[in-house]
């Protein structure tokens, strides 16, 4: 019996680990993990840390109303109505000043803030088009097709619809929603109220307010 006893002892000595030897082994997995750790470099943690601070803030743009200042500013991107002003821009005041231009682009902004007027960007332009020669701007319904030959004064344009869309140029036009060259003297210029005259366009808001004044 005691042999019994003492092969048996034997066998599980041979098969099973000791307590100190998985001990042992846990203990030197825990010191690889710790050196693993430890050799991480401290610039990842840095890294990872700052996912979770805010953004800061975008500093403002500074608008030099010049083609200078347009040329250095990235290539313009955008959805249907950038497009759509980008476009009105083009054949309504690509021969104007960057100031010009900025201004025309504010007076359809003003339209779409105005309860009068199309709530979007493409409507107000498009107001009246397929009526010859009673659309809001001519070049949608005067019966000749909107091709853009001057391809950098589109890039230009394009980018100051961006820049408008954007907010980033000051009024210019005290609130306006109507303007006409200065080759013509509209019926309602004698009644709505003259609030700036820049280049070839004199600029009017009528009587009441855009919705956000």
């Amino acid at each position: 019996m005691l042999r019994y006893i003492l092969a048996v002892a034997a066998v599980a000595a041979t098969v099973l680990p000791s307590a100190s030897f998985a001990e042992k082994e846990a203990t030197d997995t825990a010191k690889q993990e710790l050196v693993a750790r430890s050799e991480l470099p401290a610039q990842s943690f840095r890294d990872y840390f700052k996912l979770f601070q805010p953004r800061k803030a975008a500093e403002p743009v500074e608008v030099s109303f010049s083609k200078d200042w347009l040329d250095q500013q990235p290539k313009a991107t955008g959805g249907e109505n950038w497009k759509c002003l980008s476009e009105a821009l083009y054949f309504e005041a690509r021969g104007e000043s960057v100031r010009g231009q900025f201004a025309v682009a504010e007076v359809i902004l003003n339209r779409v803030k105005s309860s009068r007027f199309p709530d979007s960007l493409c409507g107000v332009i498009h107001q009246g088009t397929g009526k010859k020669y009673q659309c809001q701007f001519t070049y949608t319904c005067d019966g000749r097709k909107e091709i853009i030959h001057e391809k950098t004064a589109y890039e230009r344009v394009a980018k100051v619809a961006r820049a408008a869309i954007d907010g980033v140029a000051d009024e210019l036009t005290e609130g306006a929603t109507h303007y006409h060259t200065t080759s013509v003297r509209p019926s309602w210029s004698r009644v709505y109220k003259q609030t700036a005259k820049i280049g070839v366009h004199v600029f009017y808001r009528h009587n009441y307010r855009t919705a956000s004044n």
